[in-house]
């Protein structure tokens, strides 16, 4: 089975569609897992949902998708993701709501926990460092945990002596070799801030026992323009020319 590892697709039509297309060239997958966040910041929230729910997938809560519905508010929010957020409120229909009402905070998958902070707090926690991901390791029972939020492609392990080592998500990790426990995060979508401005996945093919990152180019000015149209915060249409 090929699971493709999607987080933070936030609106980017063109990107998700990328990153779909993808998929397919690489020989397709069985299921989605997404990890949240597929609203907020980006133009086209509705379509972006739609398309999600063409496929099999699953999919946990991200804080975009709550403060859309004002499941949560948006005080901790910058001004500009709060005033994008008060947009994408305004664009979701009844049956969106409903949807991104009923996303769970966390789902287990096999020997992975999907959550879209982390796994001590699915919602607003980010996990940036080896010190935050150590004792986050207590909170999932699986093996493995996939996360998103920060739309960094990252990986934290723990080993048998209890140490914890960040590192970026490179192209191939075995886990079926891999004696340690795993936090990953496949990057994000539809804004990545990692300093590369193309969209960030990831495949776990089950049989390989294998995680795949990849990156995707996609029409970035297409999703500018129509932010633009839309006339959501400047900020936020520049920076994905740069990927941060």
């Amino acid at each position: 089975m090929r699971y493709a590892l999607v987080s933070d697709i936030h609106a980017n039509l063109a990107a998700f569609k990328a990153v779909l297309e993808d998929l397919e060239a690489k020989g397709g997958f069985d299921e989605i897992w997404c990890l949240g966040d597929i609203v907020g910041y980006g133009p086209e929230p509705h379509a972006c949902i739609e398309l999600l729910l063409s496929q099999n997938y699953i999919c946990v809560a991200g804080n975009h998708d709550w403060a859309a519905i004002g499941k949560i508010d948006t005080l901790d929010f910058n001004p500009d993701a709060a005033r994008a957020c008060q947009w994408t409120a305004q664009q979701l229909g009844v049956g969106d709501m409903d949807w991104l009402r009923g996303l769970p905070l966390q789902l287990e998958r096999a020997d992975f926990t999907l959550v879209h902070g982390s796994p001590r707090e699915p919602i607003w926690e980010y996990l940036l460092s080896a010190v935050d991901a150590r004792d986050n390791f207590a909170c999932f029972d699986t093996k493995f945990c996939l996360v998103g939020h920060s739309h960094v492609p990252l990986v934290f392990r723990r080993d048998k002596a209890g140490q914890c080592i960040l590192g970026r998500l490179s192209d191939k990790v075995n886990v079926a070799s891999d004696s340690d426990r795993l936090i990953i995060n496949p990057g994000g979508v539809g804004q990545p801030r990692d300093g590369d401005p193309r969209a960030s996945y990831a495949v776990y093919d089950s049989s390989a026992q294998t995680i795949y990152h990849y990156r995707v180019d996609y029409d970035i000015a297409v999703t500018q323009s129509r932010m633009m149209e839309c006339q959501l915060p400047l900020s936020l249409i520049l920076r994905l020319s740069y990927g941060y």
